[in-house]
């Protein structure tokens, strides 16, 4: 429990870096307000657009400790139906780049249908948040991504990238709502945020529910189960790192495959574990 700090001495604050925990707080209908104010600090859309708010994430209510580990933290469309996803990140993944690139590709394809007009497709913006420098060119921690000649003409707005790095958050406020929402996502000191709850009342309100969400039993408990499951897939993927060397044990390989699957890893990701085919982990 390392990754959680004590406040006041009473309550242990349960870190909003954790994808369970963050889900809970902006991925709730009920705190559409909450959502609504972070993402008019990190994107350039029309404050109208928020005035209706629909998350469509199936994975956020999932409670069972055996349901399938999401990556895709938040999803929701806007009130003219354009698409916004969250994804928070705490390790690096050689992988992450290339694999928003698919995530946000497959939001636009399954927009279409047989004979459907393209000007009916939808803008899909990501918001990448990340514990790690994944941006290494420079220092900002805000970085925004569109179709764009090096001369600022662009081709289309219907796709959109924003990386949001919490290790390049600097100290000293810069007093932009956006470094207040990064502080509150980044840290679990009590002080800290009970001074950013002073902001604006959105921000009071996270600060009051993620003080209700750390008192909360089970809410801790189901947290604590996630994360030894989030162990328990760090020491799958080094053990079958040494499996997938050995070609001669293969039923373990296979075993570490179907683990893998249940946790809905990438398919390029299994390949890598286990040494296995894709065809070997299909039939699986």
């Amino acid at each position: 429990m390392s990754d959680i700090t004590e406040l006041n001495n009473k309550i242990l604050l349960l870190p909003v870096t954790s994808d369970f925990i963050f889900k809970l707080i902006f991925g709730d209908q009920r705190n559409v307000d909450i959502l609504a104010d972070f993402l008019k600090s990190v994107l350039n859309i029309p404050d109208e657009e928020y005035d209706t708010i629909t998350i469509i994430d199936p994975y956020v209510k999932k409670e069972a400790t055996d349901d399938k580990y999401s990556v895709l933290d938040v999803k929701l469309h806007t009130k003219s139906k354009n698409i916004i996803h969250i994804e928070i990140q705490l390790w690096p993944l050689p992988e992450l780049k290339e694999r928003s690139i698919y995530q946000q590709s497959k939001m636009i394809t399954e927009q279409m249908s047989s004979g459907e007009n393209w000007k009916t497709i939808k803008r899909v913006v990501s918001i990448i948040i990340t514990n790690h420098d994944l941006i290494k060119e420079d220092d900002d921690y805000h970085h925004q991504f569109r179709y764009r000649t090096k001369y600022g003409v662009e081709f289309t707005d219907l796709k959109e990238i924003n990386t949001l790095e919490l290790s390049k958050l600097p100290e000293t406020t810069e007093n932009t709502d956006l470094w207040y929402w990064m502080k509150f996502i980044k840290s679990n000191d009590g002080e800290v945020l009970d001074m950013i709850a002073e902001r604006k009342p959105q921000m009071k309100k996270a600060v009051g529910f993620l003080k209700e969400l750390s008192a909360d039993e089970r809410t801790r408990m189901l947290y604590e189960e996630r994360e030894k499951a989030r162990r328990d897939w760090v020491s799958l993927m080094g053990g079958a790192r040494n499996e997938g060397r050995n070609e001669g044990r293969m039923g373990e390989r296979m075993d570490i495959a179907r683990n893998l699957i249940n946790m809905n890893m990438p398919m390029d990701t299994i390949i890598k574990a286990t040494g296995l085919t894709q065809e070997e982990i299909e039939s699986l």
